[in-house]
């Protein structure tokens, strides 16, 4: 037996905080029977279901695409600080980031208030690629990516397997499976490189494309469906053919 809740977040209906709450309200079917206790675990090949407002409040959910400038922070800013959610209209200030880029750097950044989308992109098990660009101060050499890419530790443990590859003489590609806090500007420090400029170009098939800095755009549904581990190919990540045909703002 499985609880409730837990098998809606598996199955990808909705995250278990919306679950909880639409059971409580009675918007829950299990094998067409309405289920509104909270803990109820159930078969796990049981038939499960949302009623129609709940799938319509599920449907409405809003989900954007950043291009975040460096200067603005990724969450809640202290003083004197600037939010990347300022760079958005303000009937969207209750929206979410999922997955933070520090201060210092830029590119990619997804608000929403859908949470089974935040659990695809950063959920304990997720294992959907951030691909980035960094430039870096030292001299690369085969030895220091070879390291990079599988063996260094962070706060004690072991990191997972990265991809590396040098695309310019001072500029690597990052594609990580994981987002321990500063964790680029760390992995560089561990092989004496520096990174002076990072920018994330992809999470999962979500492209930043040619999406100007400062501007947002709607993320698409079709985005959201194809959203998986290694779905989209490195090689269009940095920006020619975005498939996402943008509706961007300048706010």
């Amino acid at each position: 037996m499985i609880r409730l809740s837990k098998l809606l977040s598996e199955r990808g209906i909705c995250s278990r905080r919306e679950a909880d709450r639409y059971i409580e309200q009675g918007l829950v079917l299990v094998d067409g029977e309405v289920v509104s206790t909270l803990g109820t675990k159930v078969d796990p090949d049981a038939k499960v279901s949302l009623a129609p407002s709940a799938k319509a409040k599920q449907k409405s959910k809003v989900s954007i695409v950043l291009n975040k400038p460096v200067g603005y922070v990724s969450t809640q800013p202290e003083k004197g600080y600037k939010a990347a959610i300022e760079l958005l209209p303000p009937e969207f200030a209750h929206l979410s980031t999922s997955g933070r880029l520090d201060i210092d750097s830029k590119g990619l950044l997804i608000f929403t208030d859908d949470g089974t989308l935040v659990k695809k992109i950063i959920g304990e098990t997720s294992e959907v690629e951030k691909e980035y660009l960094v430039r870096v101060e030292g001299p690369i050499t085969k030895e220091k990516i070879h390291r990079l890419r599988h063996g260094l530790y962070l706060d004690g443990k072991p990191l997972k397997r990265a991809k590396i590859d040098q695309l310019e003489v001072n500029v690597l590609r990052f594609t990580l499976q994981e987002g321990k806090k500063r964790q680029i500007r760390r992995m560089c420090e561990a092989v004496d490189l520096k990174a002076i400029g990072l920018k994330r170009v992809r999470i999962g098939s979500i492209l930043l494309g040619k999406l100007p800095e400062g501007e947002w755009r709607f993320l698409k549904s079709y985005e959201i469906q194809e959203l998986s581990p290694t779905s989209s190919s490195s090689s269009r990540a940095g920006g020619a053919g975005d498939r996402s045909n943008p509706r961007s703002r300048r706010n």
